[in-house]
């Protein structure tokens, strides 16, 4: 229900408190997973003091409960253990806290574990949080790699012994964390993300030794794998053995099988390089010298050829061809030409005795009206018709007398 307040009419903090209690007991009774971190079972205490964790969220709270209670699973559980707790939240209003007062406390068994691994395994990858197609490939030669691991561990020693074995300039920005315990989450996903953001780190590896399921429980949180999922950096999980698999493995842009195995697959081996890059020189020397006897061998053979040995015999005998071209080209000129004058005086000859001008020179004329129509029958002129005579050499009028 909500509280009418305002600038002037305000309530004091004890009964902000107090409200905030009775909305807590309207909670009801509840059922609450989480982890164990601090335990107090005072001698003669009819009360038990549990502190329970959620290490992905980094938040505690006050479990109290009777001893009976307790003292039925006290054999099962102890500090690190997760449990599930049927309590009912209290609000303790002059201090401000949150508490619960347990009823029933249940351990969490391995069956119970893996089967809510195996519920979070499939919603992450219906998420497509595994998908292969998000994993991005290592860098050849990493000059500045990322290592979350725990303190003075086998792991890091593994990790950095064996880098260095195989490219000693490598460099290494080590953050030592818990990993395990209820501590681990918060402080693994903080170092992830702190080398994320580093802007020289190539590639990052997360890793630790070999254990138990609940050992290796904090790689496998749902927070854990959504922040390497975030991650813009190539990421490689190292954790525990070959048969160890937390969900980090598969979130991860390469999984390794031990902390050793990530060494070697993010960092590439000196002596191995060096061979093959002198392998790679004998094989690009012989290329080119294979090139070369080629390249060789067809000049040589391109030099032997007569038109290289003799270069101008070509051009002599092309001299050769173009006079003998030249010479036929004037015989067939000149024959043209002779022909052609021969049928120009034969077509001239036929054109004078054919031409009307001839037959003028014998002393014949043209008689023509003056519309210049040629007379041909004398039936054809009246008498005084003028007419125009023409002869071989011009021409005159004529007037018809009868």
């Amino acid at each position: 229900m909500a509280v009418n307040t305002s600038a002037e009419a305000p309530i004091p903090v004890g009964e902000v408190s107090r409200l905030i209690g009775g909305w807590i007991d309207r909670l009801g009774a509840i059922w609450v997973e989480g982890q164990i971190t601090q335990l107090s079972r005072r001698p003669g205490a009819g009360v038990v003091f549990l502190t329970l964790r959620d290490p992905s969220y980094d938040l505690s709270l006050t479990v109290t409960c009777r001893r009976a209670v307790f003292d039925e699973i006290s054999d099962l559980v102890g500090e690190g253990a997760r449990v599930v707790v049927h309590a009912k939240p209290e609000w303790y209003a002059p201090r401000g806290q949150l508490s619960l007062r347990a009823t029933e406390i249940r351990p969490v068994g391995i069956g119970d574990l893996l089967a809510r691994l195996e519920q979070l395994k499939k919603r992450l990858a219906a998420e497509g949080l595994f998908a292969a197609e998000r994993k991005k490939p290592l860098p050849f030669l990493p000059q500045l790699i990322g290592l979350v691991c725990g303190r003075a561990s086998a792991a890091e020693h593994d990790v950095l012994e064996n880098a260095r074995l195989r490219w000693p300039a490598v460099r290494f920005e080590v953050r030592n964390v818990p990993v395990q315990g209820a501590y681990a989450v918060p402080q693994v996903i903080d170092a992830v993300r702190a080398l994320d953001a580093h802007p020289e780190v190539d590639v990052i590896i997360v890793t630790r030794g070999g254990g138990s399921v609940e050992d290796l429980l904090p790689f496998s949180d749902e927070q854990l794998v959504r922040a390497v999922a975030e991650c813009r950096t190539p990421v490689v999980s190292a954790i525990g053995h070959e048969p160890d698999s937390p969900l980090l493995d598969l979130v991860a842009d390469l999984r390794a099988s031990t902390p050793t195995d990530a060494a070697k697959r993010v960092v590439p081996d000196v002596g191995e390089e060096l061979a093959r890059v002198e392998q790679m020189r004998h094989r690009a020397l012989r290329v080119v010298r294979g090139l070369l006897d080629r390249e060789e061998h067809g000049l040589t053979a391109a030099l032997s050829r007569p038109s290289m040995a003799r270069p101008h015999r070509m051009v002599e005998e092309r001299e050769e061809q173009i006079g003998a071209l030249l010479d036929r080209s004037r015989r067939c000129l000149r024959h043209r030409l002779d022909r052609s004058e021969d049928e120009l005086a034969h077509t001239r000859a036929r054109v004078v005795a054919l031409s009307p001008a001839a037959t003028l020179q014998r002393g014949y004329a043209v008689i023509q009206r003056e519309d210049g129509t040629v007379v041909r029958v004398a039936d054809e002129v009246a008498d005084e018709e003028k007419l125009r005579a023409r002869v071989a050499e011009g021409e005159f009028t004529v007037r018809v007398t009868r």
